[in-house]
């Protein structure tokens, strides 16, 4: 199973939220270039990367960030947040990260999702971000109705590199991951699932690698050093 350690950009910082709260923000590191390389250093082989400012404002915010990360490893980097254009997907691109997540769009206009999928094969990734089953948009502040799986279902048959599924509940409270909600989407579709939320301790990661999922992020574990790298790595096997 696949380790992604989270790197969240707000303002150019390193930030992690409580459940998607824009109020209720962590600042741990100034220089999230030094903080990317620190992860690889470590060992990390990828790197998920979000913009807070991009996905609540609806475009890239923290490109200066992003570029400096991707300038300074060598390791496949994602990004997720406020990509809403073909122009914007690009220039990512063309940036040098590996794919790119999308959510709110994939809801909004789904038919737009699929061209991007079509257009660039094995390069985008479905983000589902769910509160209680229902997907979350706009940075988690809406609320859309849409069921979490019924969504995946009507990408199934599309170019998608892989799907982050998020557990808003979960997410930056160090309470442990919703395993049972992670095992319910894998099996459900064909695709790779990567598991976001709550994972804290080795037994969270042994528990989601058994289940098995194809990857999984770690965000606040990490940087308040309750779990480390090395040890994140040796449990997913």
């Amino acid at each position: 199973m696949e380790i992604w350690p989270a790197i969240d950009l707000r303002g150019g910082k390193c930030v992690r939220l409580e459940q998607g709260d824009y109020a209720r923000e962590t600042v741990f590191a100034d220089d999230p270039a030094e903080t990317a390389r620190h992860w690889v250093q470590l060992g990390a082989r990828h790197l998920h990367l979000v913009d807070l400012d991009g996905a609540r404002d609806g475009q890239v915010a923290n490109l200066a960030s992003i570029r400096a990360i991707v300038e300074a490893v060598d390791v496949p980097c994602e990004l997720g947040g406020g990509i809403r254009s073909e122009e914007t997907i690009g220039e990512l691109l063309d940036l040098g990260l590996e794919r790119l997540v999308v959510g709110t769009l994939a809801v909004q206009r789904p038919d737009w999702f699929r061209q991007m999928c079509r257009r660039f094969p094995g390069r985008m990734v479905l983000g589902i971000d769910a509160r209680d089953g229902q997907v979350a948009t706009e940075g988690w502040l809406e609320t859309s109705g849409t069921d979490a799986i019924e969504l995946a279902g009507q990408f199934a048959n599309e170019p998608i590199a892989a799907l982050v599924y998020t557990d808003i509940a979960t997410d930056g409270m160090l309470s442990g991951p919703n395993v049972p909600a992670m095992a319910r989407m894998q099996a459900a579709v064909d695709l790779p699932v990567v598991a976001s939320g709550g994972v804290t301790t080795k037994n969270d990661i042994a528990r989601l690698a058994a289940v098995p999922m194809a990857g999984c992020i770690i965000g606040r574990a990490l940087y308040e050093a309750r779990l480390t790298l090395p040890d994140a790595l040796a449990a997913a096997g």
